[in-house]
């Protein structure tokens, strides 16, 4: 069932089986599983996540290369409440470890906004990240290329910027060093610091080296149309030709809810899960950018399906084998 500010008071006495943090592709591979598996799952979805405004998922099996994320994430979003489970846009606050149950606050709604608690007997973090993106005066300049011909996936977008002019934009210069990466994609590559950072003489004369041209001046603006990126034009009034970039910025993680929990293992922001993308709580599961590996949609499906399974596995081992009960008083 779809929750709204109107409803989800009907859900405050239900205990989930297992309560979604993130409606990505990650949460809502995980929410269908667990419906099918027969188990109470709330997913809770703020909004604006990563995949989003993916405009083509061009690496996924079966998907059409033009399909944009929005696309796949309303399908499964719908797919999943047609199976069973609940769906609430908010924003989670804080989640507490009460023993048996987690206690999750939410908010809803931005303005005259309510603080619900929901209760589940697991956690499932899949509330992903959000790319850090250059900031403009004029943001939606950023808008009309982000997702289209500038990439902040490497892995799933590199094949897109083969052989093409192609700027590299950093905030820091250890960010500098996807270009020795980024060449085996491309080697006509610029870089560029928007002004946010200094680079050292070593890092100058290896990006000498390889012929990246390095511009320190803030950037102005993306120059193109309708999606389709000619250049960047810095503040200096130099124009760089590019008909590509990546943005290698550094991502903000939303897992502020879990920095309380005790007993779990991380690294930097991500958190450690075995096989099953379970942490070294054993009640809490992380999924996709979350976790440490790979930030590949493929991987965070995959990590889906496995943690909504070792979920069912725990339940089911722990409750009573049903019967044939047909006659079973004659």
């Amino acid at each position: 069932m779809k929750l709204f500010s109107k409803n989800f008071e009907t859900r405050l006495d239900t205990v989930y089986d297992a309560i979604v943090v993130g409606g990505g592709m990650g949460g809502l591979s995980a929410a269908i599983y667990l419906a099918r598996y027969g188990l109470k799952c709330l997913v809770i979805e703020k909004g604006k996540g990563r995949s989003l405004w993916m405009q083509d998922l061009r690496n996924y099996l079966g998907i059409d290369p033009d399909a944009p994320g929005r696309d796949i994430l309303n399908h499964g979003t719908k797919q999943a409440i047609e199976w069973g489970a609940d769906y609430l846009r908010g924003y989670v606050e804080d989640v507490t470890d009460e023993g048996e149950t987690f206690a999750v606050k939410v908010k809803i709604g931005k303005k005259d906004s309510v603080y619900p608690v929901f209760r589940g007997k697991y956690l499932i973090a899949a509330s992903g990240v959000i790319d850090v993106l250059p900031e403009l005066e004029n943001m939606q300049n950023v808008y009309d290329y982000a997702g289209y011909n500038l990439h902040v996936c490497m892995i799933c977008d590199g094949f897109d910027m083969w052989d093409q002019k192609a700027v590299l934009i950093v905030a820091k210069e250890s960010q500098i060093n996807a270009a020795f990466v980024l060449n085996w994609f491309t080697p006509y590559i610029s870089v560029l610091t928007h002004g946010l950072c200094t680079v050292s003489d070593e890092m100058k004369q290896k990006l000498a080296e390889h012929g990246y041209p390095l511009y320190e001046s803030p950037i102005a603006s993306f120059i193109g149309e309708d999606h389709k990126m000619q250049g960047v034009k810095l503040t200096d009034g130099t124009f760089v030709e590019a008909t590509t970039g990546l943005i290698n910025m550094g991502s903000i993680y939303h897992n502020h809810y879990l920095k309380n929990i005790e007993g779990l293992q991380w690294d930097g922001e991500n958190l450690v899960t075995n096989e099953m993308a379970q942490t070294s709580h054993d009640r809490i599961f992380a999924l996709g950018d979350l976790k440490k590996g790979l930030n590949q949609v493929s991987v965070a499906v995959a990590d889906g399906t496995l943690a909504a399974t070792q979920i069912w596995r725990n339940i089911r081992r722990a409750s009573q084998p049903r019967k044939w009960e047909e006659n079973i008083n004659n």
